[in-house]
């Protein structure tokens, strides 16, 4: 292919037209492989004309030699599409031609599809390297086309170059062609010119192409085309083929006339012979004289030798007294001096050239200098009238770029618009100012009211007025819902002659014109968009109604979205809400304060968390995660992985026992599901904090000093990733320290890096004042999450400053592990209540006690420990060495045990179980205030409450 793209663009330029179209469709055809092919041009209407052929039977050839542009042939379907058509062959040889097929390439040129090359294939459709090849054989043929020299014989110079020599004797013919239409009118002249028989013409343009040869056609329908593209003059000189087998050379000129919109309507012209003829000197000075357009005949140094009756209009002088004279000389023409330069280039340069000019009256003109051996000639053709409407035609298009950019700008600002509340603001900037309205107000209309969803430039006062308010059918609002119609009313006046009742409104308002808009989306006007001017308006324009139309069908759709984002948003705060807690305990153990922020307003879920659960002992559980990605699915992960740890919490289990739980839970929802995790148990008694991290960052810790360190601990891999068992870090958190968990979207993101996060977190920490959690909360999100650097992570922050159970608190012992250690309990039980002023709760706690003891003595190893804690409750634990769970069972009226826990559980509040790593604690909890726990009978076994003998 490139091979014969090279060996094309080496032949010498000049050669005819239809030389190279013929040697485009002979390379097209010899590497398609094809039978045949032909290239059309396009004439003036519809009509796609027939220049060259190759390798195609008369029968095709004939009946492709005028085709439909309009049609559905592939070469209009080329054409009207600007592109490559492939279809079956369907012409006049369909049955020898069976399976073959038409592949149309369409001829590029300036500002539209000149013509197109058509190869006729037995095979299938072409492929891509072969249509890349007819593409660029299109392009090379239509460069080359270009250069064409004027057909054989006749130079291409103006028909009347001549008119200061000997002028010719010659018929001249007159017709008339509408553009619209294809109607052509030949008078008897043109018939004969042409070689027509008036009996048999079809006053149709394709009759003239017919007769024009085929060498000349193409050169001829440029002509054509640039004459009503460019609105100027037709001037043609060309050969004709008469139904004789004769040809003769003929030149035509024409001047386009505009219909009433100032389009191009007809091209009205004369034809002539322009074979040599020593008879045509008069004829022609007529044809000259008296031609619409100005004509002057120059010699070379500028002197008038001839001049038509519009030349001698313009330039106020006889024939007679202008021949002779200099043109520049002339007043008229003084105020030019670049005629003169024009002229003399035009003679040095051998080439035509252009120029407009305004005339010393007024009136604008367009003059085409022409050089002819002898001289100059010089067309004028007054542009006045066309540069009128041009100019209003530039002002309309400025105008429809204005309202298309301000259009486009909309439609942009919309479709990034999320809220109702963005909607509401595209539309004030944009819509506010194209029609330099005052105030906006868009309304929603609800169960018979309008509610107000958005305004600007309206007092607080006024909306009240407006906003809730009950619609009656005589209302502008009401309206516009019924008829799905934009409501105009131009002054206050009529506002308040039409709508009465909402005079306290209007007059409120201070609104003198106003223009209702109905928001209409699916089908269905659900609101108004009310535009407000300070200034009555007489009238609306149409194009002013139409883009305000136009305004509000985008502006409903926009804001139907929207509203639809609105309830998403409110239903994912709600569900965000419902995820995580309510309120976070405030216990004697911590003060505690939490923050989250969502991701952006696109990604209201997410599946961070925090969680803070009192434990028994005097013990509470921090806990902070992170599932990674955004939506309702992690959102869900999040609410799963907080229950679960909730219960397994309430367990009792260590945290690494409750982390590698959480590894399952989360492995059980498929490979691609992580999340990162914290857990944090804080003692009170001993101010000890044992943390599992799975992938997660550090907690910091900020001394009573002030100064703050994070964990030195290196995390298990993220949950999903993890591998049991988990390590746990032990460490001692002294008293009124804060505490301080987060997720990696509060000091991470794509500007700054972890580190310089956690920088700037552990900066904040050691500045902040203490006095209140929440107001340090605060500071820390506006420092480290400013509002306009939007983040693409949630953000999770839960501070907690931690108190120690005082030591005069704390009671333990050891007891032996044998009967008596149930006595000894309960003295140790009675002396330290006294202590501490609970002797009120004495036999409650001794029976409590005695039970747990005992079912140790009975049912488990020792050591046996008992601890008392004086916290928010009292707590009573009693440890042994076995791993054996105590359970609560239903025994019968004959079993002699069983019933030890059963009266746990009804003195108690609260009792539980939870495992050490040599065996485990028993604990119950009994309310300092309110209602006491009933007293138990004594205990009967009681070895106190035997008497001795």
């Amino acid at each position: 292919m490139n091979q014969r793209l090279a060996l094309l663009d080496s032949i010498e330029r000049g050669i005819p037209e239809t030389e190279v179209f013929r040697l485009a469709l002979l390379h097209g055809v010899a590497e398609l492989g094809g039978l045949g092919g032909a290239v059309h041009l396009r004439g003036p209407m519809s009509a796609l004309r027939l220049v060259a052929t190759t390798g195609l039977p008369p029968a095709v050839a004939q009946s492709w030699e005028i085709i439909d542009q309009e049609g559905a042939q592939p070469q209009a379907l080329a054409v009207r599409l600007g592109g490559r058509v492939w279809a079956p062959y369907t012409g006049a040889m369909a049955d020898p031609l069976a399976g073959a097929g038409l592949a149309a390439v369409p001829i590029p040129g300036v500002d539209r599809v000149n013509g197109v090359l058509t190869i006729l294939s037995p095979g299938q459709e072409p492929t891509l390297q072969q249509w890349d090849f007819l593409s660029a054989l299109t392009a090379w043929s239509q460069s080359w086309a270009a250069s064409a020299p004027p057909p054989a014989g006749r130079p291409r110079e103006d028909p009347l170059t001549h008119a200061h020599r000997d002028l010719r004797a010659l018929q001249v013919g007159t017709w008339d062609w509408n553009i619209r239409t294809g109607e052509l009118f030949w008078d008897d002249a043109a018939m004969m010119i042409y070689g027509a028989d008036p009996d048999t013409f079809v006053p149709r343009v394709e009759s003239w192409m017919k007769i024009v040869h085929p060498d000349d056609l193409p050169s001829i329908l440029a002509a054509v085309d640039k004459a009503i593209r460019d609105v100027t003059m037709f001037e043609a000189e060309y050969r004709v083929l008469r139904p004789d087998g004769s040809q003769v050379w003929t030149q035509a000129r024409a001047r386009l006339v505009r219909d009433a919109e100032g389009d191009p309507g007809r091209l009205i012209g004369r034809a002539w012979e322009s074979n040599e003829s020593p008879a045509a000197r008069n004829t022609l000075s007529r044809v000259l004289r008296h031609m619409s357009d100005s004509f002057l005949a120059l010699d070379h140094e500028g002197k008038i030798v001839f001049s038509n009756l519009p030349a001698e209009r313009i330039l106020g002088y006889g024939g007679e007294d202008l021949v002779g004279r200099v043109l520049w000389d002339l007043p008229p023409v003084r105020h030019l001096p670049e005629m003169r330069e024009r002229c003399r280039t035009a003679v040095v340069e051998g080439r035509p050239t252009e120029l407009d000019v305004e005339g010393a009256s007024g009136g604008s003109f367009h003059l085409r200098i022409v050089p002819v051996p002898d001289g100059i000639t010089v067309y004028g053709t007054d542009v006045t009238a066309r540069r009128k409407t041009e100019a209003a035609r530039a002002a309309a298009r400025r105008d429809a770029a204005e309202r298309a950019k301000r259009t486009a700008d909309l439609t942009a600002a919309l479709a990034t618009a999320t809220t109702s509340e963005d909607v509401v603001d595209a539309v004030a900037e944009r819509v506010l100012g194209a029609f330099v309205g005052s105030s906006l107000l868009v309304y929603t209309v609800e169960d018979g009211r309008a509610h107000v969803l958005g305004a600007r430039g309206v007092e607080k006062s006024l909306l009240d007025l407006v906003d809730g308010r009950v619609l009656e059918p005589r209302d502008p609002v009401s309206e516009v819902i019924a008829t799905g119609e934009p409501v105009f009313v131009h002054s206050r006046p009529q506002h308040q002659a039409r709508y009465p009742q909402l005079a306290e409104i209007t007059k409120a308002s201070g609104m003198n014109a106003a223009i209702y808009l109905p928001l209409t989306a699916s089908g269905h006007t659900f609101g108004v968009c009310l535009i407000a001017f300070d200034d009555p308006h007489t009238t609306l324009s149409s194009e002013d109604s139409t883009l305000a139309t136009a305004y509000s069908a985008l502006v409903a759709h926009a804001l139907e979205r929207a509203r639809l984002h609105d309830a998403e948003h409110r239903r994912s705060h709600e569900l965000q809400s419902s995820l995580l807690p309510k309120a976070l305990p405030q216990t004697a153990e911590c003060k505690t304060a939490a923050r989250y922020l969502s991701a952006g307003r696109d990604m209201e879920v997410g599946g961070d968390w925090y969680d803070v659960i009192p434990l028994s002992g005097c013990r509470v559980a921090f806990v902070i995660g992170d599932v990674v990605g955004h939506g309702l699915a992690e959102a869900a992960t999040m609410g799963r992985l907080r229950t679960a740890v909730r219960t397994l919490a309430g367990f009792e289990l260590p945290p690494d026992e409750i982390m590698s739980h959480l590894n399952d839970t989360i492995g059980e929802l498929g490979p691609d599901s992580y999340a990162t995790c914290l857990y944090a148990l804080y003692d009170s008694t001993d101010g000890r904090c044992s943390i599992v991290s799975a992938g997660h960052p550090p907690p910091a810790i900020v001394h009573p000093d002030g100064s703050v360190r994070f964990l030195d601990h290196t995390p298990d891999p993220p949950l999903g990733a993890a591998e049991p068992p988990l390590s746990t870090a032990e460490f001692l958190v002294p008293e009124e320290s804060l505490l301080v968990l987060y997720t990696d979207g509060l000091v991470e993101s794509s500007q700054r890096p972890l580190d310089e996060g956690m920088a700037e977190l552990e900066r904040l920490l050691s500045t902040a004042r203490r006095t209140d959690l929440d107001q340090l909360c605060d500071r820390i999100v506006a420092d480290l999450l400013p509002p306009e650097q939007p983040t693409a992570d949630d953000s999770a922050l839960l501070i907690a400053e931690v108190h120690a159970l005082p030591a005069d608190r704390i009671a333990s012992w050891t007891l032996p592990d044998e009967p008596q250690a149930a006595g000894q309990a309960r003295r140790h039980v009675r002396r330290q209540l006294g202590e501490w002023g609970l002797d009120e709760l004495s036999s409650t706690t001794e029976l409590l006690v005695s039970e747990l003891v005992g079912n140790v003595v009975r049912y488990a190893t020792g050591p046996i420990g008992l601890r008392m804690l004086h916290g928010e409750d009292l707590i009573c634990e009693v440890s042994d060495g076995s791993l054996t769970m105590p359970r609560i069972r239903q025994a019968s009226e004959t079993d002699e045990g069983g019933r030890g826990l059963q009266l746990v559980a009804a003195l108690s509040e609260k009792w539980g179980t939870r495992y050490t790593k040599s065996g485990k604690w028993i604990w119950t909890a009994q309310p300092l205030s309110g209602t006491e726990t009933p007293e138990a009978p004594p205990d009967p076994l009681d070895p106190d409450m035997i008497a001795p003998l």
